[in-house]
């Protein structure tokens, strides 16, 4: 039995701690492949916590010659120590990875590979720079974020905790857009504004909420809890909770859905029944 089968088999509270888990895999990766113990060892086994472990990995992959990683992950270590939710968070995302994702065999994956993870908890960095006032600091940050892994999101833009960013390519996420908690969203994903107006102007999508690859929704809309964005719909309309909207214009389609929040299940599949009126 795999360990994603074993885990699979337990209740959320019960489920081993992801910290653990990942130095079990970084040590049996270790004695797999030799080539990789070096790097494993700096960014996992030598650490005693996934917040050490956490800012050593965003300052290895963000430091540069303007901001050296040494200095990168002092500021990531401020930030934890000032917001410990950037760390519990983070767990939370991995499991999300790790419980959605059925290509990811485990939190090793995500937590060095998978450049949605890292771009989210570059994000958490850069949104607390935000709040804390150090916004030229903050784009820089972004600005890093979105060159090393195509993901564009603005520092101001407020993220929940069990986030899921599949494989993230051209993911842009507004200044005013709030993203609740367990959602999933794929490459391609705009949650955008329209006009030119400032102010509040992007979207507000609830928890549990699955955007299919390609979805844009735009304006200051709210998309319910537990709601479907089929891929590749333009959405300009507030959708219901448990509904699904598909279509350029969206309209809704199966509203409320039946089961589990479509964020977990990760199904993108539609029902027959259309409704005849756009959203």
């Amino acid at each position: 039995m795999t360990q994603k089968q074993t885990l699979s088999l337990v209740l959320p509270d019960q489920a081993p701690p992801v910290w653990a888990a990942l130095r079990n895999e970084a040590a049996a990766a270790c004695k797999a492949e030799p080539p990789l113990a070096s790097l494993l060892d700096a960014v996992i086994l030598c650490h005693g916590t996934l917040g050490d472990a956490l800012s050593f990995q965003i300052a290895r992959k963000l430091g540069d010659a303007v901001i050296p990683p040494i200095s990168l992950r002092e500021i990531h270590q401020e930030a934890q120590a000032a917001d410990p939710s950037i760390v519990s968070k983070a767990e939370a995302d991995m499991r999300a990875v790790f419980e959605r994702d059925p290509a990811c065999k485990g939190y090793l994956q995500p937590f060095l590979f998978f450049k949605g993870f890292m771009a989210l908890q570059a994000h958490r960095l850069s949104h607390w720079l935000w709040t804390e006032g150090h916004e030229t600091l903050a784009f820089y940050l972004q600005s890093r974020t979105s060159e090393l892994f195509q993901v564009d999101i603005h520092p101001a833009a407020r993220v929940g905790s069990g986030v899921f960013v599949d494989h993230a390519t051209g993911v842009v996420i507004g200044e005013t857009a709030v993203v609740g908690d367990d959602v999933s969203l794929l490459h391609g994903v705009t949650l955008g504004g329209t006009g030119a107006d400032r102010g509040d102007r992007h979207p507000k999508i609830g928890k549990g909420v699955l955007l299919g690859a390609g979805a844009k929704v735009l304006g200051n809309i709210e998309i319910g809890d537990y709601a479907k964005i089929a891929s590749g719909s333009v959405v300009l309309k507030p959708v219901p909770a448990g509904c699904t909207a598909a279509g350029v214009p969206a309209k809704l389609v199966n509203c409320p859905n039946a089961g589990e929040a479509p964020s977990r299940t990760m199904d993108h599949t539609l029902a027959d029944v259309v409704y005849d009126y756009q959203i």
